[in-house]
């Protein structure tokens, strides 16, 4: 699969919304409140990195996962300007491998919303939980606002000053 494939070049310019110095902030505290201090942290589904980025800030040892070169190509841009030891490793989040455990496993800004079939989301709690450490955190979020039927049939778009965007879907009632 070629995710976001012409389209990592703007991702962050479309993503200038999400409030990830909070959202870092919630992470780090509710990590924290878990007992996990520091040690190795897996952003799972790390697009750019913005969020890995910001833990890595944090003291965490970084992991970041993502199974689009665009994306991990500008992660790792960020990466060299920052400085921060983040290992960066080009997998889908139904196939990743790693070389050991770590204390917890991150996934925001929907990731888990990519995984269109529940086998896909099973394989994914299957990898989480064979490479956390005992007593390891699974932190994710899923957008539930829209019930498919709401989202169907439906054109978003955004004009920005360098690039613009289209998103046209269709529910199909039988399949849901």
């Amino acid at each position: 699969m070629e995710a976001y494939t012409g389209f990592a070049g703007v991702y962050d310019e479309f993503m200038d919304n999400v409030p990830y110095d909070e959202w870092s902030a919630y992470l780090v505290g509710l990590l924290k409140k878990l007992g996990i201090e520091d040690g190795l942290v897996l952003d799972l589904g790390c697009g750019t990195g913005n969020m890995t980025e910001r833990l890595a800030k944090a003291g965490y040892d970084m992991i970041g996962v993502d199974n689009s070169e665009e994306m991990l190509e500008i992660a790792m841009h960020k990466k060299e300007i920052s400085g921060l030891p983040i290992l960066y490793l080009l997998q889908g989040m139904q196939e990743f491998e790693l070389y050991g455990t770590v204390r917890a496993v991150v996934s925001v800004c929907d990731s888990l919303n990519y995984l269109l079939e529940e086998e896909d989301l099973l394989k994914v709690f299957r990898l989480v939980n064979n490479y956390l450490d005992p007593g390891g955190y699974f932190l994710f979020d899923l957008n539930t606002i829209y019930k498919y039927e709401q989202m169907g049939d439906c054109v978003i778009a955004e004009n920005r000053e360098h690039c613009s965007f289209i998103w046209e879907n269709t529910y199909y009632e039988e399949e849901q």
